[in-house]
């Protein structure tokens, strides 16, 4: 085989000597082969390439086209080769080989996808999928992955699920990065996106549909089994698990939290939005700006179903169970619906009211049989066996209990106690406040229910002592003198 400098070497040198021979010697061939370079010169089929030459596949080439045609270009060179030496073929594994492959390019170039390239338009489209995220606490999370495809501009939020509540909030999250809505999006048909493919038309979920017209957002599917069809979300997918999915080849660490992964999602999509992207040359986040011009206006409030799940907070019980826990709310909202989702390790209750969403309670993940309670919640502990409240029923009971707080403390410590002739003993209260002052008698009676001391004459006694004391300090007998008689009578006892 001539290379194409050679063949023109040999062509100048026959158009000099005009003589097959010379020509030869003059170019260092023989002059058959001036000839046959000559002749296809002359035939306009001049080429570097080598002429065919018969080889002893050939009479089998139609059969292997057959066989690439029905296993789809999947054929094998070996299993080829095995069944052609069964209708006789005697040649090497070799020539099969380079046969096959060249059954296998000639089946590609009439199957092969083609793609028309797409040049987005600002404002029109947005993409998101979801990828597989570490394992944080041995349970398995998500990646939500949105992409604005005129800008480049990608979001990555962690998940611990991908119902239909987490799926809404994510997208009103994205939505709301974005600084506004753009006309469609696309994404795969997941049962919370299409609940069923009737003669390859997708049938959409209402409550999907319902929050697309919240925002204003047209919602459609890729075909089925056909991810090429939205490369930007899979791209992001995959950029995105690279790097944050603890791998052997990103030496990342384990998470030790939930935060921790949110954490890493967001500093991941500050870094990849402010770096030049290799298509515009131009940071995702500067043409975000641009391309907010073109977005749609984003409702100021999220649509309901983003909360989570609706739950109904008891009547006489400020509780709501969910997903086999019990957990309280304030007892403002008794018989009012709730939304309840999940947010990382925490559960979140909201309340959609006339003022808008308001988070009402967030708790840690109960548990069967051991529930979440705030006692705040509550409100004030009602009457019960170890709270009770002193409340008159006669003008005897009020003009004792009139006293103040003491008098409180002294009949709920004599009723506990078993106290005789309680009733005749606060007459006696009654009336020595009528003497002494009712300041200074209900001192006593809570003095007198500290001290225990609940016998007749007790309460006027430590009233009378209390009053005493408020005059000035008692007369008490001096360290230096003492009553005790001497023994100096007794010195001369005995002698």
């Amino acid at each position: 085989m001539k290379i194409p400098e050679e063949i023109m070497e040999i062509l100048e040198a026959f158009d000099l000597v005009e003589s097959l021979r010379d020509a030869g010697e003059l170019a260092g061939c023989s002059h058959n082969t001036v000839s046959r370079y000559v002749q296809l010169r002359e035939e306009g089929k001049l080429s570097a390439e080598p002429a065919r030459r018969v080889q002893l596949i050939d009479p089998y080439l139609d059969k292997l086209e057959e066989w690439m045609e029905a296993s789809k270009g999947k054929l094998r060179a070996d299993r080829a080769h095995k069944k052609l030496e069964a209708l006789g073929f005697y040649g090497s594994p070799r020539t099969t080989r380079r046969a096959v492959a060249a059954a296998r390019r000639n089946w590609s170039k009439g199957n092969r996808r083609l793609y028309r390239p797409w040049i987005p338009e600002p404002g029109m489209w947005f993409q998101w999928d979801f990828g597989d995220g570490p394992t944080i606490e041995g349970r398995p999370t998500w990646l939500f992955c949105a992409w604005l495809s005129w800008s480049r501009f990608r979001v990555v939020l962690p998940i611990w699920d991908k119902t239909l509540p987490t799926v809404i909030a994510c997208i009103d999250t994205t939505l709301r990065r974005f600084g506004g809505v753009p006309t469609y999006s696309l994404t795969d048909n997941e049962k919370t996106v299409t609940t069923d493919i009737v003669a390859r038309i997708p049938i959409r979920h209402p409550e999907i549909v319902a929050a697309g017209a919240h925002y204003g957002l047209t919602i459609h599917t890729c075909v089925v089994a056909d991810p090429e069809s939205k490369g930007g979300s899979e791209a992001t997918v995959r950029i995105a698990a690279a790097d944050l999915v603890p791998t052997e080849a990103n030496l990342l660490e384990e998470y030790p939290n939930f935060a921790a992964l949110e954490g890493a999602c967001e500093q991941w999509c500050d870094e990849t939005n402010t770096e030049e992207h290799r298509s515009t040359r131009r940071t995702p986040a500067d043409m975000l700006a641009e391309e907010r011009h073109r977005l749609h206006r984003l409702p100021d409030l999220p649509y309901t179903a983003a909360f989570g799940v609706v739950r109904r907070v008891g009547d006489t019980t400020p509780v709501v169970s969910f997903e086999s826990g019990s957990y309280s709310v304030p007892h403002e909202f008794r018989g009012e619906p709730v939304w309840v989702r999940e947010h990382g390790d925490r559960v979140v209750f909201v309340h959609v009211g006339g003022h808008g969403p308001v988070e009402v309670a967030r708790h840690e993940r109960a548990t069967p049989g051991n529930p979440s309670y705030v006692d705040e919640h509550f409100g004030p502990t009602p009457e019960g066996p170890l709270n009770r409240t002193a409340r008159p029923r006669t003008e005897a009971d009020a003009a004792f209990l009139a006293l103040g707080d003491g008098a409180r403390l002294w009949l709920s410590e004599a009723g506990a106690t078993g106290v005789r002739r309680v009733r005749a003993k606060m007459a006696d209260a009654v009336a020595l406040a009528a003497i002494m002052g009712a300041s200074t008698v209900d001192r006593a009676l809570g003095e007198a229910a500290v001290l225990g001391r609940f016998a007749e004459g007790d309460v006027a006694s430590i009233a009378s002592f209390q009053a005493g004391a408020a005059r000035g300090p008692r007369a008490t007998a001096s360290e230096d003198h003492s009553l005790q008689p001497g023994t100096s009578v007794w010195e001369g006892f005995g002698q």
